[in-house]
């Protein structure tokens, strides 16, 4: 095992608030639908199958609230991370710190955030002054949630003051992880971000889009870890696990995966498209490349792509792309409970893993 391997990487899973759960894709199941006790679950699940880390997506139109349901279920938790998604704008920043505070506090230090740059509903916003809205966010919730007096003077904010009475010692914020593909995105990152995330590529691409980061960080004085979203489906053989593919897209309507990846407000944006563009590339049976089957994205938004194989394939998946840099993962898999379980009794015993350290690198 090479040294890059050797280290441990951070394994997180993803709870379906965004009313993102299927036995089939496309075909609605009302015992899957997002709700607090089926989140609860999936996150519960997560835990007890030992992972680290578990994200909360947020979606305008779609599913439950993130920092509500983050608050419901954090007192239940016991040892697993929670990766809060925020969609930046959406609350005025100082109250925004507040409530990620008293989500901290709750979680006895065990919150990252997932930074969304998205347009607000009903608004439209360009990239370059959407992302440099996002950007100030971010610098105005860092310096209130390590325990700093804010005195800003933006673009978009103009603040001064002292930070939440429950942060008044200065210590490290929680990690800030954070996608994008776009030149405005990627910047953003650069600057302000402490995880990169990144949706399924070709290892290739991969290895690109870290160097790039990697050295556009460097030039603002900056390090960053990576992180990499993807679907999962482990069976005990490749065969098994290919069948499980094929079943899952078994009774998709086309028109219905169309319209379930139209109400996403982020289908349009860069990385979306990119998504498109490398399932339009893939095989006749979907695989960009060896073990990376792309059919997942006819019936969703965003992160299109899933590890497909054996537990011995989907671990050396894994170490592959950890060896070309990536620091965390975040997975899933349908139904989300029942993958998550498959994943952690077959694959996570082989990982060395936990959770990415607030410190700085």
């Amino acid at each position: 095992m090479s040294a890059a391997t050797d280290r441990p990487c951070e394994v997180g899973w993803f709870s379906a608030l965004c009313d993102d759960d299927y036995e089939y894709l496309g075909v609605p199941d009302p015992g899957l639908q997002s709700s607090f006790a089926h989140c609860r679950d999936i996150t519960l699940a997560a835990e007890s199958g030992g992972l680290d880390n578990i994200l909360l997506p947020s979606g305008y139109a779609l599913g439950i609230d993130t920092i509500a349901f983050a608050a419901g279920i954090a007192p239940q938790l016991r040892s697993i991370k929670l990766l809060a998604a925020i969609r930046c704008g959406e609350m005025w920043p100082p109250q925004q710190a507040r409530q990620l505070a008293t989500l901290d506090q709750m979680l006895a230090g065990r919150l990252s955030v997932n930074i969304i740059s998205s347009d607000l509903p009903g608004e439209t916003l360009a990239s370059g002054p959407r992302y440099r809205r996002t950007l100030e966010c971010m610098k105005i919730l860092r310096t209130l949630l390590e325990g700093r007096g804010l005195d800003f003077d933006g673009e978009f904010y103009k603040l001064s003051l002292p930070p939440p009475r429950i942060l008044s010692d200065p210590g490290p914020a929680p990690l800030f992880y954070f996608g994008g593909l776009s030149e405005d995105a990627r910047e953003t990152a650069a600057q302000g971000v402490d995880v990169y995330l990144m949706w399924p590529d070709r290892m290739s691409a991969v290895s690109e889009i870290i160097a790039d980061m990697t050295a556009r960080a460097a030039r603002h004085g900056r390090k960053l870890r990576f992180g990499y979203r993807v679907h999962v489906i482990v069976r005990e053989s490749e065969a098994e696990a290919r069948a499980a593919a094929r079943t899952l897209l078994s009774h998709l309507d086309p028109t219905v995966g169309d319209s379930i990846r139209s109400k996403s407000l982020d289908s349009k944006s860069f990385g979306a498209v990119k998504q498109v563009q490398l399932r339009d590339s893939a095989d006749d049976e979907g695989y960009a490349e060896e073990h990376l089957w792309t059919g997942i994205g006819r019936a969703r938004s965003g992160c299109g792509a899933a590890i497909v194989g054996d537990p011995d394939q989907v671990l050396a998946k894994l170490k592959a792309y950890q060896a070309a840099g990536i620091d965390a993962f975040i997975l899933s898999g349908y139904p989300h409970a029942r993958e998550c379980d498959l994943f952690a009794r077959h694959v996570l015993p082989k990982l060395v893993h936990g959770p990415l350290s607030r410190e700085n690198l």
